[in-house]
This record gives C-alpha cells, sequence and structure tokens, in this order.
C-alpha cells in the first residue's frame, strides 16, 4: 500500500511539471523586456538593453545622436500588447512627444527574440520613429509669426514692430584686430559695461555677431561712422515690438524680449529658445494671445549633409515626419488714449517721488490714461498701488451721511481738535478759522473739515462707510477691466479711533489712483462706473486675467498686499440724486475751497476733492497727496506718494492735465 502511494505521488509530480512547463511560454520574459525597452527609450538611453545585431553602447550613441536636435525634450513610451510565435514576440511602443504647442503622437513595432534564456531587442532604427533609416538624424525648425500688435482707443497702434538696429561685434571681421580692444571701445560708445561685454565677445565662438545693445532707429545718436570706426563692429537692421518711446505706459503694457530660460522652462512646451515673450504688464497677460503660435517642424534628413548637397534635393533633404501651422497672433484692444498717456507721463517727467495719473470717462468706464511716474521705479503705481487716500475718501462718508438723511446744507460741528479715545485728530495745517464751528456739510467738505467728519462716526457705522464705498465701485472686483488692479480696500468691520481714522481715509482704508479716478466717475456718472482697459480680453487662447509673474514690489508708502479681498459686486448703488449731491459739494471745493485754481479751466466747470494722507513712522510723518477732478465726461484722480498737500502738490499737476487734454 505505502509503494502505491509513493508511485501515485511521483506520478502527481510528473503529470504537474509537465504542466508547469507547457504554460511556462517565455511571455513574461519578453513582457518584462518589452517594459524595460519602453523605460529605456523613455530617458533616451539603452545603455541596459540587451541587443541582438548591435551592442548596447552604440546603440545608446545612434540613439542619442538621432534624438540630439530634440533636447531636452523625451518621449513618454508605453507597451502595448504583446504577441507571442516560439522564440520571437513583437511589442508595439507607443510614443508621446510634447513639441512646441503640440502632441507628436506616433506608434512602432518592436522586435524581441529569445535567446538562451534572455530576451534580445532586435536594434533598427526604425525602433525609435516610423520609416527612419540607418544613417538619418531627426532636425527641427520653428518660424514664429510676428507679435501681434497692442492696440489703443481708435486703433491707434500703442505696440508694434518699430525699426531697430542690434550694434555689435561680429567677429569675423575683426581679422586680426584684438577682440578685448573692440569690445571694450564699443561698450564705452553705447554705455554699456565694458567688462561684462568683454568677457562675451571673448567667450563666443568665432563666427559669432555679438550684440552689445540694441538701439531704435528712430533718433539714435549712435552713428553708423562712429561704429564702423571700430575693428570688427556693426549695427544690424532689425524691428522689435515697441511702444512709441521707451517709457510709454510701460509698467502697464510690459516690455518684450527673448525668452530666458526660466521662462522658457515655465512654458510647458509653448516656448523655445530665440522665441520671444512678453514680461510684465499687458505683454505677459496677454503673451499667448499676442504671440500667437510658431510653426514646428520635425523631420528626418541624412547625417551631415552639406549645404551644397541640401540645395541639390527636394525640400533641401528633409522628409517632415511631423507638423505644427503657424498661427498669428490676434491684437490687443485696450482703451488707453495715446495722447492723453503722453501728456499723463510728459506731467508726472517732474515728479521725483513715485506718483500716477489715471483719467478714465465716466460714461463708458473706459480707461484713458494709466500713468505711473519715473519715481515708481517699473512699479504700476497706477493700478497697483496701495496708498491711504486721505481726505478724497469723504467723497464715501458722504454718501454714507447723505444716505443717513443728511444733505449738503445740513449742519455739522468743526472744531478745531477733537479727540477719540486719548488719540487727537485736528484739520490741516491753515485751515480757515471762519469755516470752523458749526458750519454746512458742503462748507466742511469744502475745506476739508477733518474733525466735523470724525465728528459723524456715531451716525455713520463702519459697515455704512464700507457700503458706499461699494456703491461707488471702490473695492470690489473688476472683471471687465481686463488688467491685474487694486480697486481698494474698505473694512467692514471698525471701532474706535480706527473707525475715527477710516472717516478720514486712514487707518485700513487703502484705494489705488486707478479706483480713485473710478469713485470720482462714479459721482459724474451718477451710478457705478465699471472701468474697462482691455476690450477683447478672450481673443486669445490664453485665459483672460492670467499672469505668471508678480509685478514689482510697492515703493515704502504703499501698502503690503494683505488688504481684505474685495466686493464680488458693489452694493446699493449710488442713484443720480446722491451723485448729484456729492457733486455739488465737489464743485464748492472749487467755487468756495482751497482749489478755486481750477476755476479757469476752459470748458465744463470742474468738481474736485483733495486729499492729504500721512504715512510712515516719521515726525512729522510723510503725506501722500491726493486730488481726484470730474470735467465733463472725464474723471481723473492724481497721485504722489510723498507730497505735501493735495491741493498744493497734485492740484497744479491735475490742472496742467486738464488745461492742456482739452
Amino acid at each position: 500500500m505505502g509503494n502505491f502511494s509513493k508511485l501515485s505521488a511521483a506520478l502527481i509530480g510528473l503529470l504537474l511539471g509537465a504542466t508547469l512547463v507547457a504554460c511556462d511560454d517565455g511571455r513574461a520574459g519578453a513582457q518584462d523586456a518589452a517594459k524595460q525597452l519602453a523605460s529605456a527609450v523613455s530617458a533616451l538611453d539603452v545603455g541596459s538593453v540587451a541587443f541582438e545585431g548591435q551592442e548596447s553602447g552604440a546603440a545608446n550613441e545612434q540613439l542619442k545622436e538621432m534624438f540630439k536636435a530634440l533636447d531636452p525634450v523625451k518621449p513618454a513610451v508605453e507597451s502595448g500588447e504583446l504577441e507571442l510565435e516560439a522564440d520571437t514576440a513583437t511589442v508595439p511602443l507607443n510614443y508621446s512627444w510634447k513639441i512646441g504647442s503640440g502632441e507628436w503622437k506616433y506608434t512602432v513595432s518592436a522586435q524581441l527574440k529569445k535567446t538562451g534564456d534572455k530576451w534580445l531587442t532586435v536594434w533598427t532604427p526604425e525602433l525609435l520613429v516610423p520609416g527612419l533609416a540607418a544613417g538619418e538624424v531627426l532636425g527641427t525648425s520653428n518660424d514664429a509669426p510676428p507679435r501681434a500688435d497692442i492696440l489703443g482707443a481708435g486703433g491707434a497702434k500703442l505696440v508694434t514692430e518699430r525699426p531697430v538696429v542690434n550694434v555689435g561685434i561680429d567677429k569675423p571681421l575683426l581679422a586680426d584686430a584684438d577682440p578685448a580692444e573692440s569690445a571694450t571701445r564699443l561698450a564705452e560708445l553705447v554705455g554699456v559695461d565694458a567688462a561684462a561685454y568683454v568677457q562675451q565677445v571673448q567667450s563666443a565662438g568665432p563666427e559669432a555677431f555679438v550684440t552689445a545693445i540694441t538701439l531704435r532707429q528712430d533718433g539714435r545718436t549712435i552713428t553708423d561712422e562712429q561704429i564702423a570706426a571700430i575693428p570688427g563692429a556693426r549695427a544690424i537692421a532689425d524691428s522689435l515690438p515697441l511702444a512709441p518711446t521707451r517709457t510709454f505706459a510701460r509698467a502697464l503694457l510690459g516690455t518684450v524680449g527673448e525668452a530666458s530660460a526660466e521662462q522658457i522652462e515655465k512654458s510647458g512646451g509653448a516656448l523655445q529658445a530665440g522665441d520671444t515673450t512678453g514680461t510684465g504688464g499687458l505683454q505677459q497677460q496677454y503673451d499667448a494671445q499676442l504671440r500667437g503660435t510658431s510653426g514646428t517642424q520635425v523631420y528626418a534628413e541624412k547625417a551631415g549633409l552639406t549645404a551644397e548637397e541640401r540645395r541639390a534635393l527636394p525640400n533641401g533633404g528633409r522628409r517632415v515626419l511631423f507638423q505644427i501651422d503657424m498661427k498669428a497672433g490676434a491684437p490687443l484692444k485696450t482703451t488707453l488714449d495715446p495722447k492723453l498717456q503722453q501728456l499723463a507721463e510728459d506731467i508726472l517727467g517732474k515728479v521725483d517721488p513715485a506718483s500716477a495719473i489715471v483719467a478714465l470717462r465716466p460714461s463708458s468706464g473706459a480707461v484713458l490714461a494709466a500713468a505711473s511716474g519715473p519715481g515708481s521705479n517699473g512699479y504700476d503705481t497706477a493700478l497697483l498701488g496701495q496708498y491711504a487716500p486721505g481726505s478724497i475718501f469723504k467723497i464715501v462718508d458722504s454718501l454714507a451721511m447723505i444716505r443717513n438723511g443728511m444733505s449738503p446744507d445740513s449742519t455739522v460741528d468743526c472744531p478745531a481738535t477733537l479727540t477719540v479715545d486719548g488719540r487727537t485728530f485736528k484739520n490741516a495745517e491753515g485751515y480757515p478759522a471762519a469755516s470752523l464751528g458749526s458750519v454746512t456739510l458742503r462748507d466742511a467738505f469744502a475745506h476739508s473739515c477733518n474733525t466735523a467728519f470724525i465728528n459723524a462716526r456715531d451716525k455713520v457705522s463702519q459697515g455704512q462707510l464700507e457700503s458706499a464705498a461699494t456703491s461707488l465701485g471702490v473695492a470690489v472686483e473688476a472683471p471687465a477691466l481686463g488688467a491685474g488692479a487694486f480697486l481698494g480696500s474698505v473694512p467692514g468691520d471698525a471701532s474706535g479711533t480706527e473707525h475715527a481714522a477710516s472717516m478720514i481715509g486712514q487707518g485700513k482704508v487703502l484705494m489705488s489712483p486707478l479706483a480713485a479716478a473710478i469713485m470720482a466717475g462714479s459721482v459724474a456718472k451718477g451710478s457705478p462706473v465699471s472701468a474697462q482697459l482691455v476690450l477683447n480680453p478672450d481673443a486669445g487662447d490664453a485665459v483672460a486675467g492670467t499672469a505668471t509673474a508678480a509685478p514689482a514690489g510697492p515703493s515704502e508708502g504703499a501698502a503690503s498686499s494683505s488688504a481684505p479681498a474685495p466686493a464680488k459686486s458693489s452694493g446699493t448703488p449710488v442713484t443720480a440724486a446722491e451723485a448729484a449731491a456729492l457733486k455739488d459739494m465737489m464743485r464748492a471745493v472749487v467755487t468756495s475751497g482751497h482749489t478755486g485754481f481750477l476755476a479757469s479751466v476752459p470748458g465744463a466747470p470742474v468738481a474736485a476733492k483733495t486729499g492729504t494722507a500721512e504715512f510712515g513712522k516719521d515726525n512729522p510723518p510723510k503725506t501722500h497727496a491726493w486730488i481726484v477732478a470730474v470735467h465733463g465726461d472725464l474723471a481723473v484722480a492724481v497721485f504722489v506718494e510723498e507730497g505735501g498737500l493735495g491741493a498744493t502738490v497734485s492740484g497744479p499737476l491735475l490742472k496742467e492735465f486738464l488745461t492742456t487734454a482739452g
């Protein structure tokens, strides 16, 4: 019985063994080899793959040479369903390349052979690209369309292709001249860092043209003769997307230049070396729309072709494998009036601190000028500045007071000083004694009586201030603007001295010059102004309002970006009757207040409000100087970061703007 059991067990073991051998047909090993191959090709490194008919090292060198032109891009490769027949297997390899803005996808068939207990890949160039022959390599070409223009009011070309010259050393022209000496002389002529430029010239290849500077052709003072007098130096004509002048709306529009390595890396394949792209402002925000889509080709060609051989072959010896058609960019349409923008910049050109002038048309919300002065050092003070508005905020106070039953003829108390929770508030230096005591709200507004408005704090809550501000289009989102901007911040909750400070536009109340212009414009219009700068934000593929980098930080007096988020929309909109009362008081600032100098501005009567806001820890403190005005269908805000009084510093700038604008 025991012998029989042993014999049965042996027979069962033999049968199971035979079954297992029959099931082990090699599929698992072939699949492992296919996955290893796909992973290796994805990394463009097949040095660890065993090949039939080729050494792994030699195959790896060939692969790298074939794909060199696509560096640093690598494919995603996945192996598909394997087909097995005895000691051979076939497996599809599915390739996907991110090329520019497109995706190049194809499938090749890899052959595997089993030798002994190992599966080897049959080496052939077609393993990498369909139809690729021995001795062929891949190449790429990239043709970018001209960058689209940025347009202003009436289709005026704000940024368009303008003639320039690239000035530099053309090394083949040096002959026996000393490169360092020529580079030094040219650097001194054009005003660039000599040591850095010498290093660039010396490190460049023998056939290189090394640009020292790019100059606008229009109005350049460095002549071709001066350049040609330096051995190896020359000027090459070109064109670039440029504004009318180097400083024209620079902070708002941004600039255009060759893409940096960082920009290329962040673009996700949309940018390549040599592409131009926008930096800052609208050029960066709407870069995809303005740049369009480059035409890209991936082609196969025989390695080592000479220029003469290329000319003799159809299509230059190139066989196109993948192509993205070029697509022109779409012009960006804005509301900027080039004459008013230039006027604002000319006026601010004589102001040393950070400054801004914003002008808009209340009837439509069109932003006509948004200028930031040279003291802003490239920061967009006009749209992004965050500053205490001072007494221009009394427009908001007055609306809240009117909604609580007051009128311009209502009586308010204007003492010389007022103490709230131990803090003493006073009126501006030189406040007229005749306007102290019991005065009308109109008179308190015209002479900007701080104590009268602080006295109203028990009748006007902080929440009512916030609501009045949003009713005038301030501290709300601006979806129609089409550009990054700060439209103000008014906290809805404050008490004590903080609430008192809010009543005179201090504390945590913040505005930008754009917000101030919107506030004044809403008074002129009789309803909230919805500002608009970009007319076609959705014309390109880029999402409107998306920016890829923040602008430079604010200057000393600007608040941090920790301001509360703006409201989604306005509160109860200011009514025509409320706006008429506010405009009546703003007109009194000109007829009986401290901006009588605006009475001589030609055309429609000017209505205005000044503001002076203290900031910093100096003693006496520094001040922001503000003034806002409406003049027919024009609303203007003028701001100087470190000014004196709004009437004496910003007021004359406003008068010059209104008088010249006509």
